[in-house]
């Protein structure tokens, strides 16, 4: 008898209510809410369902991302793994490959000054940095935490493991993955409140056909110049440019696939669960966080404001043709920012289409928030 109570105690020890802290609990609340959002509500559920379960799963069993130094055997934890291609950044530039492939860059191809819109967009990057120093940040951890701005999952855990910041990565990946998932919450009443509603029903006319000359040399003509500019771009810029000429080259149409398709999705659910696992209680209830969650916020509501209101100046220099609305899509989150774009000139104006003009800026984000964390990167000569 007193052997069966001895096991059923010793069964009952090992179970996770014992070696749970109250952290742990909370977070294990904070997946469940992210679940809830992206299952229920449908935000993003690519992203923050992965997020939110291997957030669920470090909380429960802290194992799961142990090192092999850790370890009892020298075996580190699945999810360690994973996280490990994150610091070496592989994971970010395979998801720009991806991104590359999905993409279409017509629209900024044929509007070249997209361009712009996406390059005041960034601003939200640079007044993060400040205040970030202001806060207390050292250099360093202000960039990483600014890059938050973009609403660039990838970007962000790139620059964070190339600045040394891997403590702040899962703080860090997870705002930043959040803010793009709640783009259709955060930008549409920021948008509305620097846009009168006569501005909102603009509409655009038609863009221009692109050439098939024009979509193959844009990514290798981007690639050389941003690249000699800034060489450290190269994992990401590179990667994504090589990802669109897959696409528009016509030639490699299994490359393109895989690239959209079954190595996007693989990556995703690795880089997912690994940011997740990232966020245990110790790591993730503290000050720094906190502080982390709102600089990035601040960020992303001053990179929405920035395109918006440069688009409204757009719009005063050419005499109503261009809407304020496509500036907002100049971050980087593709293509949700675009889409947020069509909808809310959609609800002043149901016949206005403004998707593909919103996808020039939406596409020049990306390229710019990957440009800011080069400038960084030169800045800090890495």
């Amino acid at each position: 008898m007193d052997y069966v109570i001895d096991t059923l105690g010793n069964l009952l020890h090992q179970t996770a209510f014992f070696n749970l802290s109250w952290g742990n609990y909370v977070m294990i609340a904070v997946a469940c809410v992210f679940l809830f959002l992206a299952i229920k509500k449908g935000y993003e559920p690519l992203l923050l369902v992965p997020i939110a379960f291997g957030m669920l799963l470090v909380n429960i069993y802290p194992d799961i991302m142990i090192s092999p130094e850790e370890s009892s055997n020298g075996v580190g934890g699945l999810l360690y793994y994973f996280y490990t291609l994150d610091e070496w950044s592989i994971l970010p530039s395979l998801i720009f490959m991806g991104v590359g492939a999905m993409t279409d860059f017509g629209p900024l191809i044929a509007n070249p000054i997209s361009f712009l819109l996406g390059a005041a967009a960034q601003i939200g990057i640079f007044s993060a940095y400040l205040l970030a120093i202001l806060l207390g940040f050292n250099d360093k951890a202000a960039a990483a935490v600014s890059i938050i701005g973009g609403a660039d999952g990838p970007t962000s855990i790139f620059l964070a493991g190339k600045l040394g910041q891997s403590g702040l990565m899962g703080p860090i990946a997870v705002a930043a993955y959040s803010y793009m998932a709640l783009v259709p919450i955060i930008q549409p009443p920021i948008m509305k409140l620097f846009t009168t509603k006569q501005e909102r029903a603009i509409k655009m006319k038609n863009l221009r056909p692109v050439s098939k000359l024009e979509r193959i040399l844009f990514p290798i003509v981007v690639t050389i110049v941003v690249c000699l500019l800034l060489p450290t771009t190269a994992p990401l810029v590179g990667m994504l440019m090589l990802g669109n000429l897959f696409r528009e080259s016509g030639v490699v149409r299994q490359l393109t696939e895989t690239a959209s398709n079954a190595m996007m999705y693989i990556v995703v659910i690795l880089l997912g669960t690994s940011v997740g696992a990232s966020t245990s209680a110790e790591a993730f209830l503290n000050w720094s966080t906190i502080k982390i969650v709102i600089l990035g916020l601040v960020a992303f509501i001053c990179g929405t404001a920035a395109g918006t209101l440069f688009g409204k100046l757009l719009c005063k220099v050419t005499k109503g043709k261009i809407n304020p609305l496509i500036g907002s899509a100049g971050v980087s989150a593709v293509p949700m920012a675009a889409r947020v774009s069509q909808k809310v000139g959609a609800e002043e104006d149901p016949t206005n289409f403004l998707l593909m003009h919103a996808m020039g800026p939406n596409v020049a984000g990306v390229i710019g928030t990957a440009v800011a964390a080069g400038v960084f990167m030169a800045i800090f000569g890495i």
